[in-house]
């Protein structure tokens, strides 16, 4: 099992249970582990994600490409139930308070750190911890800008976050958006620590730098003309994620294109919708339309790189880290105002544009400000690059230190 050198007297000894391994958390988790005082330990309830596995919203197989276990300590939790996907009743697991709870009679931890809060597993850590006055922290990124719920459900939802504030000590905030959800259900007084949903910045910054070497290549794969602009799409095709709306916008603007240059359309990803979307694009005879299925993480940056500006389109987007990623390539992006990283992240005019969710109108309007001319969008690109480097691990490190002094008192701020 992978192990990290461990202090002879770490501070504090913090567990993380977690549903399974997530490409986007390995390298913070890594980042945590190198902090002296800190000895942190990993729980999964699944394997499913380091294996291959079928994504529902890609609609194909996936087997990540980037380390997803690699410089932390960590364990697979005995499995009760697992489906290889995340839903309240999956994955469950048993043992979980025995690991919390030590062979000397004393709690084996003195922090509990939970993703999400609503599923038997999660439920399970916290009222384990709570009996064995270990304090917990949650994370999660949900906002409330969600999809509409009936007013039987939302006070539903009010009585059990009023049990909840009884088995947490303190939440995590991804972000503005999320830090108001916390604020709203568990009150003002709540401890909250902005810990920013980031990604590995530097990789991704090396990535996208190397990628440029081979971008004469990717432009004759997808037969780009190098002097014409590129509009990326990359993430599921799903109807959350209105990718519909984007070919839409893209059809009006060029409609209304002038003497600019025609611009492509790449869409990286693969769900339920691409049939349709490509339909779409055959009834509206768009040729320069290019459909590249899914491409695994470590591909990404290629597609970064060759892009002018990129677009986010979704509905009920709890946070999108697509946009973190393509901001480390310089590049401009238009996120709908339901994408809950817009307003730490993209301010409308600077880093790009910010539309409405659903209004096609808008959406091309922005395609039009963020493309005309190619000085606007390397602008706002090189705007991205500055923002997303202030948005990193460290900052990340700083929150979480935070959330644990204000836990456990065992640790500097």
């Amino acid at each position: 099992m992978p192990s990290k050198e461990i202090p002879s007297e770490p501070r504090v000894r913090l567990a993380y249970l977690v549903s399974h391994p997530i490409q986007y958390q390995a390298p913070l988790l890594r980042r945590i582990a190198q902090e002296p005082d800190i000895d942190l330990t990993v729980f999964f309830g699944s394997d499913f994600s380091v294996r291959e596995y079928k994504d529902e919203g890609f609609g194909v197989g996936v087997k990540w490409d980037v380390p997803l276990l690699d410089g932390y300590r960590y364990e697979f939790l005995p499995v009760l139930r697992d489906t290889a996907r995340v839903t309240v009743t999956s994955p469950i697991n048993r043992g979980i308070l025995s690991r919390l709870y030590g062979r000397d009679g004393r709690a084996a931890y003195d922090l509990l750190w939970v993703h999400g809060y609503a599923s038997v597993n999660t439920m399970h850590g916290m009222l384990a911890a709570k009996a064995l006055g270990i304090p917990v922290l949650l994370r999660s990124d949900s906002s409330l800008k969600d999809r509409v719920r009936s007013s039987v459900k939302l006070a539903a939802k009010r009585l059990f976050f009023d049990g909840l504030k009884h088995l947490a000590d303190g939440v995590i905030s991804a972000g503005t958006l999320n830090t108001d959800y916390w604020r709203y259900y568990m009150g003002e007084n709540f401890p909250i620590s902005l810990v920013p949903y980031a990604v590995d910045n530097d990789y991704f910054q090396r990535q996208c730098e190397q990628a440029r070497a081979g971008r004469e290549q990717l432009q004759a794969e997808l037969k780009l003309e190098p002097s014409r602009p590129v509009i990326l799409y990359a993430s599921k095709l799903q109807t959350r994620k209105r990718c519909e709306d984007l070919v839409e916008a893209y059809k009006l603007h060029l409609e209304r294109g002038g003497d600019q240059p025609r611009p492509y359309l790449v869409i990286v990803g693969d769900g339920e919708e691409r049939a349709a979307l490509e339909k779409q694009v055959e009834q509206h005879g768009l040729t320069d339309v290019r459909f590249c299925g899914f491409r695994n993480q470590s591909e990404l940056p290629r597609f970064f790189d060759l892009a002018s500006v990129f677009v986010l389109p979704s509905k009920y987007e709890p946070w999108g880290l697509i946009v973190n990623e393509v901001m480390n390539a310089g590049c401009a992006v238009i996120v709908s105002d339901e994408v809950g990283c817009q307003p730490d992240l993209i301010a409308d005019g600077v880093e790009g544009c910010v539309f409405p969710a659903g209004n096609v109108e808008a959406l091309a309007n922005a395609l039009s400000r963020v493309l005309a001319t190619p000085e606007t969008a390397a602008q706002m690109g090189q705007r991205a690059l500055e923002r997303i480097r202030q948005w990193d691990f460290e900052a990340d490190i700083r929150g979480l230190r935070q959330a644990i002094a204000k836990a456990t008192r065992k640790i500097p701020a």
